[in-house]
């Protein structure tokens, strides 16, 4: 498989909510691998686990605990992702959380069109860790 990149002007060019579509399924795989490589369980609990992770709720807090470490760029995008229309809540989340769920995604979404794997890794690395509970 080719190796995606495209430079930060171009995947700017990219409405928000195409970043987040993209960045949902990104920030998903990248819980996933963590989850999977820190032990050999069922599926059940494996589901259970990122399901965890990847709700808006835990993605709202990730956004608090990304936000002081982001460059200007990736600030702009974030706030993009955040006040971007045609957001709804679903269910299960206030406005608020899933707005600041969306930047979240929106960030991820673009780092991945721009080839940015270290930088992925690296915020994934710390919201994890910032977590109080443990990964499984």
């Amino acid at each position: 498989m080719t190796e995606l990149r495209l430079s930060q002007r171009d995947a700017m060019q990219y409405s928000p909510l195409t970043l987040a579509f993209l960045g949902d399924s990104v920030y998903e795989q990248l819980v996933r691998e963590r989850i999977v490589l820190h032990g050999n369980t069922s599926v059940a609990n494996l589901h259970t686990a990122t399901t965890k992770k990847v709700c808006a709720v835990f993605q709202s807090k990730a956004y608090d605990i990304i936000l002081p470490l982001l460059d200007e760029t990736e600030v702009s995008v974030l706030k993009r992702g955040r006040n971007a229309s045609g957001c709804s809540a679903p269910k299960h989340a206030n406005i608020i959380d899933y707005r600041r769920a969306t930047a979240v995604e929106c960030l991820f979404g673009f780092l991945h069109l721009t080839g940015s794997r270290q930088r992925l890794e690296e915020l994934i690395n710390i919201i994890l860790s910032s977590d109080n509970t443990e990964v499984m």
